[in-house]
């Protein structure tokens, strides 16, 4: 499938998913083929883009081979037993192929190594700073914007109203702007726009949409990270895509605010900006050394740096005084069943593997993690259907909310 805007769109061309009016009527079913008339109804509505169908190229057996070759590289630290891994597997299978007969070429060797970055000097010598120095350096340096602690402020208020949260938000133009891209993308699907973030409390939730824009405001900080290091952009698509993926689940989930989890799902990588920040030759190192030797980044920095990017993010965290409970999850995503209430840091390991994983689709660079059994048995899901079904929306998803965050 894919997402085409209107201008796009010819005559034979077959619809993908189902096709709503943003009062959420019906137009056309998955399926449909579009004629002329169908595209004069469209652009009468207003339909700024549509999920059609992709005409793909047959793919030899040499091919094949190729492909599942590539994609099992990066399954190299999984369960090959584990049911939910086999399902991922073939999903991304399925999506590498079509992305293949679609035109993209598998990445050769070279395209997985890093630029060379030999002129860039770590502020800490590895094995001199720790976790807390590396962490309080930067938070001395560096100030946070003022946005944040306001936000922060309402959050702490139990009793803040609807009124006074819409306020607090509306004070910052950029952020406010961000919010209601947010809240009108195919993330939330509201049949009609929201155009106002009193509109947006209203829908959300106040409590929800301040965790948002906390979340967001964070996002702001990182703003010097050396280009040639790492193209932030494909960092943010892969903070989002573990964002989506984690609201997905929390919703499978009783009791759970989605929203906090696409914020534990955005910033669950944050201790690694400051590694780039404050050890980008030591960071470089590593990122290498996953590459070359197939092993997941997280063990790559422990092996080359001696911690991990959640030692940083325990003690960033602290510092900016964000919520314990987002802290928490983000801290120990990769050791979930560490924590006393693993569930929710089990959330964002099991969106992490699968944000990992839709990326080898993309020219993902690095092998998957893995999931802990336990984490998944904690989420009483079937992989079949949820993995096919996730990835599905994540795809609907991920383009718009990288052209309304980035």
């Amino acid at each position: 499938m894919a997402i085409k805007p209107l201008s796009e769109l010819t005559p034979g061309m077959a619809l993908a998913s189902d096709l709503r009016a943003e009062d959420g009527r019906l137009l056309f079913t998955a399926g449909t083929e579009l004629e002329e008339r169908h595209l004069a109804l469209l652009d009468r509505v207003g339909v700024a883009e549509v999920d059609v169908t992709e005409e793909e190229a047959s793919l030899s057996d040499e091919t094949l081979r190729d492909i599942e070759d590539y994609v099992r590289d990066f399954f190299l630290y999984v369960n090959p037993d584990f049911s939910p891994a086999i399902e991922l597997f073939h999903v991304v299978l399925e999506i590498t192929a079509r992305a293949v007969a679609s035109g993209w070429a598998l990445p050769d060797l070279d395209a997985r190594r890093a630029t060379n970055v030999e002129h860039l000097e770590d502020i800490f010598i590895t094995g001199m700073g720790t976790p807390e120095t590396i962490a309080k350096h930067e938070t001395e340096l560096s100030s946070f914007p003022d946005i944040y602690f306001r936000i922060r402020e309402v959050l702490e208020d139990e009793s803040a109203s609807a009124e006074r949260i819409a306020k607090v938000v509306s004070t910052d133009m950029n952020l406010s702007a961000k919010l209601l891209k947010l809240v009108n993308s195919p993330l939330y699907g509201f049949s009609q726009s929201v155009d106002t973030i009193s509109r947006a409390v209203a829908l959300v939730g106040g409590r929800e949409l301040s965790t948002l824009a906390l979340g967001l405001s964070a996002i702001n900080y990182f703003k010097d990270i050396p280009p040639e290091l790492v193209d932030m952009r494909t960092f943010w698509r892969h903070s989002l895509a573990c964002g989506i993926f984690a609201k997905l689940l929390a919703e499978t989930q009783t009791g759970l605010s989605p929203e906090r989890f696409f914020i534990g799902g955005l910033l669950h990588d944050v201790g690694r900006l400051i590694l780039f920040k404050k050890l980008p030759y030591a960071s470089t190192e590593a990122m290498l050394f996953a590459r070359e030797n197939s092993i997941p980044l997280v063990e790559a920095e422990r092996s080359v740096i001696g911690f991990i990017h959640t030692d940083i993010s325990v003690s960033l965290l602290a510092a900016w005084q964000f919520p314990t409970g987002i802290s928490d999850m983000i801290n120990f995503h990769h050791t979930p069943l560490q924590y006393p209430n693993p569930l929710e840091p089990a959330i964002i390991h099991v969106a992490d593997n699968i944000a990992n994983a839709v990326e080898i689709a993309e020219g993902g660079m690095y092998v998957l993690p893995g999931i802990e059994e336990g984490a998944w048995d904690l989420l009483g899901l079937e992989p079949d259907p949820f993995l096919a079904e996730a990835v599905g929306q994540y795809r609907h998803q991920i383009d718009s909310l990288m052209s309304a965050f980035f």
